[in-house]
């Protein structure tokens, strides 16, 4: 599709995956079961969509290319191999057997969950959950980005294809778009020779997000006290932040909006024509439908 692109819809995707499990107590009593905590179990989970190839340390995949806290991830492989749910092999994480079937059991549990959802009139669901996936399958096929890390676990996560104009249908798919838009974030990043962590902050500043260092600095858990001030002082003095407030520069804007520009590019244009023009509606449909899962 051609712009101007339907990015209105860009916040509903995680929005939506952050609230349709919502209900859900299945893996409430799994992980108590287990005597796991919550990030345990969802690390052994979202290992499970990585396939036969397992995980690797590259960043992107176990290390996050914004963290500059290495190995964050390293007690929560270390509590799931205690539980005899994944194991190590020549530097790629895989479930066990054990893993295997508690992953098995989580996704047949979800689809089970959903088939009790209605967030809209069963024809509603049936035409945006069809919109979507088509979306989903143009872009994970698109030549751009070149390079992806997020797309193939879209593909392992569906296992197989859900029913047409099911609410699965409609999870397989905005999980779909939300990985490819993840690949197409970091291409776009990386293009501009800029490191993940400096990114992070730059949005944040660029978002407004804080009003000082110390509020800033509270919402990157994930970065070392001396690499955040060294962030910081690095877009001062390229001129992407200002010296006096915590607040972007005109620089600083044009430099992040580009990459946000870029993002959409690679992830919009790939959407098949009459699915763009849906836009608006597909916007309200998402919308009700997040609205109706809290």
């Amino acid at each position: 599709m051609r712009p101007p692109y339907p990015v209105e819809i860009v916040p509903l995707l995680p929005e939506f995956l952050q609230r349709r499990r919502a209900k859900m107590t299945y893996q409430l009593r799994r992980i108590e079961e287990l005597g796991l905590d919550r990030p345990t179990y969802f690390w052994v989970l979202n290992l499970s969509y990585r396939g036969e190839a397992g995980a690797t340390t590259a960043e992107g995949d176990l290390e996050s290319p914004y963290s500059t806290i290495r190995e964050r991830w390293r007690p929560m492989a270390a509590a799931a191999r205690g539980a005899g749910l994944v194991e190590e092999k020549d530097g790629r994480w895989h479930l066990t057997a054990k893993g295997r079937d508690l992953a098995r059991r989580q996704h047949d549990a979800a689809r089970e969950h959903y088939a009790t959802l209605a967030p809209l009139p069963p024809h509603e669901l049936t035409r945006l959950a069809g919109l979507l996936d088509r979306a989903f399958a143009a872009t994970a096929r698109a030549p751009e980005p070149s390079r992806r890390i997020h797309t193939p676990w879209a593909l392992a996560y569906r296992d197989g294809e859900p029913a047409p104009g099911s609410f699965a249908q409609l999870d397989a798919a905005i999980f779909g778009l939300w990985q490819v838009r993840d690949d197409c974030h970091m291409s776009a990043w990386r293009a501009t020779g800029i490191a993940g962590p400096d990114l992070e902050v730059l949005t944040r500043v660029w978002r407004g997000e804080a009003k000082d260092e110390s509020g800033l600095f509270d919402k990157l858990p994930h970065q070392a006290p001396a690499d955040f001030l060294a962030s910081l002082e690095r877009l001062r003095r390229e001129g992407r932040v200002a010296r006096d407030a915590l607040r972007a520069t005109a620089d600083g804007t044009r430099f992040r909006q580009g990459i946000e520009d870029e993002t959409d590019r690679l992830f919009f244009t790939p959407w098949p024509d009459d699915v763009g023009r849906e836009g608006p509606w597909i916007h309200e449909a998402l919308g009700r439908v997040n609205a109706a899962l809290t």
